[in-house]
Order: C-alpha cells, then sequence, then structure tokens
C-alpha cells in the first residue's frame, strides 16, 4: 500500500477559474511476495493431456523421449553389464528367484537392485554415486528443442542453446539441455519431482520470501531494491489448500538471502546481474535444503493487476553441486530406481554442458546456467524484532551431517578422480535395509556375498539391530 498525495492548485483570472494537478510526489513504497511454487523453468514440448499407457509424449523438446532406466528388469538388467559381474549374476540380480516367498517381494526386488547399481565402476568396491566418473555413461536423452525460457546471461546473442518465447537470442539453459528429458522434472505442470519439492515447500520443509522496495511509482521506479530469501515462518494456506494472500513473514538476512538493485516498469522487475545470488534451494528433505548459489545471477518478476507474480531466477550454479542436491537427496540407487533417472547419465549430461564458471587454474567449466521458474503471493514481508536464522530442526541434523559429508567426498571425487568411500550415516547401497528386507528370500546368502556395500567401523550391531526387526 502507498499514499500518493495530489494538491489541487486553483487560480483566478477575470475570465474563468482552472484547476491544474500537480505531478505525484515520490513516497515510500515497499511490496512482498511468499513464493509458492518453486522449480526448475524447464519446458515442455508435448501436448497437453497426452496419455498413452503411462507415458510421456516425447513432445518438440525431447525427439528422443524420456529417461527409462532401472524401468524394469531389461533395463536394469543392461545397466549391470560391468565386466566383473558373470551373465548369470546379472540375470539373477535383474530377476530374482523366490521372491514369491518374501513378505515383500517388490521391496525385496527394489532393495537388490539398490545395492547392485550402486556399484558399477570398473572393478568391484567403487561407489559408483559418489565416484560417478568410475562408471561408464549409460547416455541421457536430452533437449532437441532451441525454445527455452530463461535469460542471456553473458549478453552474448550469439552463445546459448536457445531462443526465447520471445525471440530473444542466446538464451543461456545447459541446465534444460542437459536434464529437460529426465522423467521425474518433465511434464505440463505435473513433472513428479516438481510436485515434490513444491509439496514440501508448502508444507512447511521451508519459505521463500521477496520484497521489492523503492520512492516513486511502485509500477515504474527506476531505482527500486529486491530482496530475496529464506524466512522461518510456515507457509499459510487457505481453506482450498492453496497458498493465502496477504500474511506475514519475517526475512532472515544472515544467510540464504540476497539484496539487489532493480527496477520497475509497467509492473515487471528487473534486476540488476550480480555477482552471487543467494536464495533458498530446490529441495524436498530437510537434509539436502540449503542455500542455492546463482554466479551471474538475475531476477525478473512480472506483478499482475490481481496483486499475484510470476518470475524467473536465474545464473550459474556449481554442476557438481546440483549434482549431489539431485542424487543424495535419499540414496543414489532408490533416487534413480523410483524415478527411472540415472545419476551416472546425469553427472555426464551436466559435465558436457557446463557453459560458465570457468576455473582459471584448468579452464573446466564448472557452473551450467540454469533457471527457475516461480510463482508468488502478495504478502507482508517484515524485518524481524530480534535475530533469527534458519530453523533447525535436531531431530535431523545427523542427516544433514551426512548430506554433508557425502556432497564433499563427491566433489572430491569428481574434481580429483581419486576413488571416495561413502562417509557413514548415509543409506547408500540400501544399508542396512537389504540386510532387514531379504531375511526371508531362500538366496540371501547368495545375494549379500555378491553385492558389494559400504563398509563402516563397529557396523554389526547395526546389522544385528536391523535383522532382528524383521524377524
Amino acid at each position: 500500500m502507498f499514499l500518493q498525495k495530489r494538491i489541487l492548485l486553483c487560480s483566478v483570472a477575470t475570465a474563468a477559474m482552472a484547476a491544474m494537478i500537480q505531478p505525484s510526489t515520490a513516497a515510500p513504497w515497499s511490496r512482498g511476495f511468499v513464493v509458492a511454487t518453486y522449480e526448475y523453468a524447464f519446458r515442455y514440448g508435448g501436448r497437453a493431456g497426452f496419455e498413452r499407457a503411462g507415458d510421456i509424449e516425447p513432445g518438440s523438446d525431447c525427439l528422443h523421449g524420456n529417461s527409462v532406466h532401472f524401468a524394469n528388469d531389461k533395463n536394469t538388467q543392461v545397466a549391470l553389464k560391468q565386466p566383473f559381474r558373470s551373465q548369470y549374476e546379472i540375470e539373477s540380480i535383474a530377476r530374482p528367484p523366490g521372491l514369491d516367498q518374501v513378505r515383500a517381494p517388490v521391496e525385496t526386488r527394489f532393495q537388490i537392485w539398490n545395492r547392485a547399481i550402486t556399484y558399477r565402476g570398473w572393478k568391484r568396491g567403487i561407489e559408483t554415486y559418489v565416484n560417478p566418473w568410475a562408471a561408464e555413461d549409460p547416455g541421457q536423452p536430452e533437449v532437441t528443442g532451441k525454445i527455452a525460457t530463461g535469460f542471456n546471461l553473458d549478453n552474448n546473442p550469439d552463445t546459448g542453446d536457445f531462443v526465447g518465447e520471445d525471440g530473444e537470442k542466446g538464451i543461456d539453459f545447459a541446465l534444460y539441455k542437459a536434464w529437460g528429458c529426465d522423467a521425474p522434472w518433465r511434464g505440463n505442470g505435473n513433472a513428479t519431482l516438481h510436485l515434490r519439492a513444491n509439496d514440501k515447500m508448502q508444507g512447511g520443509l521451508y519459505t521463500m520470501v521477496i520484497r521489492i522496495s523503492g520512492n516513486k511509482d511502485p509500477n515504474n521506479d527506476d531505482n527500486a531494491t529486491l530482496e530475496i530469501g529464506y524466512s522461518p515462518d510456515k507457509i499459510t494456506k487457505n481453506a482450498r489448500g492453496d497458498v493465502a494472500a496477504d500474511f506475514s513473514y519475517r526475512i532472515v538476512k544472515t544467510e540464504q538471502y540476497t539484496k539487489m538493485k532493480a527496477r520497475v516498469r509497467g509492473g515487471v522487475v528487473e534486476t540488476e546481474q550480480v555477482a552471487e545470488l543467494h536464495a533458498p534451494r530446490l529441495a524436498w528433505f530437510y537434509d539436502h535444503a540449503g542455500d542455492a548459489d546463482f554466479r551471474k545471477g538475475k531476477i525478473r518478476l512480472d506483478i499482475g493487476a490481481d496483486g499475484n507474480a510470476k518470475g524467473l531466477i536465474g545464473g550459474y550454479r556449481n554442476w557438481r553441486e546440483l549434482y549431489t542436491e539431485n542424487t543424495f537427496a535419499q540414496d543414489g540407487g532408490q533416487q534413480g530406481i523410483r524415478e527411472h533417472e540415472d545419476h551416472v547419465a546425469l553427472y555426464y549430461a551436466l559435465k558436457r554442458n557446463a557453459d560458465g564458471m570457468p576455473d582459471p587454474r584448468t579452464g573446466e567449466k564448472m557452473g551450467i546456467s540454469s533457471t527457475y521458474r516461480i510463482t508468488a503471493m502478495p504478502a507482508y514481508v517484515v524485518d524481524p524484532e530480534k535475530p533469527v536464522g534458519v530453523t533447525v530442526i535436531a531431530a535431523e541434523e545427523a542427516r544433514k551431517d551426512a548430506f554433508i559429508a557425502i556432497r564433499a567426498n563427491t566433489i572430491k571425487s569428481t574434481l580429483t578422480r581419486t576413488v571416495q568411500d561413502v562417509p557413514p550415516g548415509t543409506t547408500e547401497a540400501s544399508f542396512p535395509t537389504l540386510e532387514r528386507v531379504i531375511q526371508l528370500l531362500p538366496s540371501k546368502d547368495y545375494y549379500l556375498g555378491i553385492l558389494d556395500r559400504p563398509r563402516y567401523p563397529d557396523e554389526a550391531e547395526v546389522i544385528e539391530r536391523t535383522i532382528s526387526t524383521a524377524r
């Protein structure tokens, strides 16, 4: 809300009296928003409502289709053709016999596959997801379309693989090219991981807010300020379950926060491009929530007549961090089998398409151009009366520590090409879940013998406790 004062000046002449209205005087203004949806700005080129036996239409953007890794036993069998595996071992893993004798046959097969695909290096004992470079590239279908939603981040119309929907050339969105055909990120507003991330955010995992302020007209101000950051206050919903408007949210300025210069023209907000743009990370579990660091970042926000907003956040993100955020949200095998994505393939796709943040020593591109799409509802974004920070959930801190540790090992591994171990505290290779679910399988000793897994000190008690719960 803002107050505009108008002063009526009257001048009396002998013949007539005329009235003039003085131009609006400048007054401070502020508009706040709470982010309602937050996702990669991947474009869907298929027809809305297309259905064919559960398939996703290839569409104009993914002419080679979407990823189908681990969708069935045949696809899983293809992924297991490492030199150290015999054909019998491959077939017995893909189609475990005796599943009809266990209490949970689908879960048992799932966990056997999980442990097997987690070790696909050139020799036994190399964990795949921490060391993806040690496995062969399974191949990732990549975007073939030439239209994308995003920014010309390097201000060069001759670079970038895409043209914007408005005809702008040089759109830099290499993450879309690399991952836009990955099954769980693909869809027309119904992509699995987009839905999951938004559901978790709206359910209280984290809150993102935006505040825009200035001293001229809120719809036209060439010297405005935009702030984006984390709020410790959970999103409020209305009776229909939608994100509600006009509630108050505190903004945290110590982390996951950026203040940027901006200009407003006709209700469209464009920020400057800054060296580092910090905002909350797209997440669906506490352990991998945190700071999304965009290099050469910028924001565009279109405020509608109803007060709602939609827009884009773009910049170059460290592609190794993106890889770990997606892979270790749960564990590599579980995430891959359930979502039909192979993170080894996603690793190579990121590396192949990286287009920014060159390492000054090696010249390697450390970043990949990325754009996130947001929608937002009007809100009161306020400074807290007392200092506040990012919410800490003590019960989840051990999992977060494990995520930080496995992220660090993975980044070190991919930078040095030196094999790294799996740190304790993760569920990589279905450990110790497989030990629990496999107890009634007649051939359990065979699988526990041939399938690699991480090894930790003092793990015997953990295994015994896990097995005892299955009896």
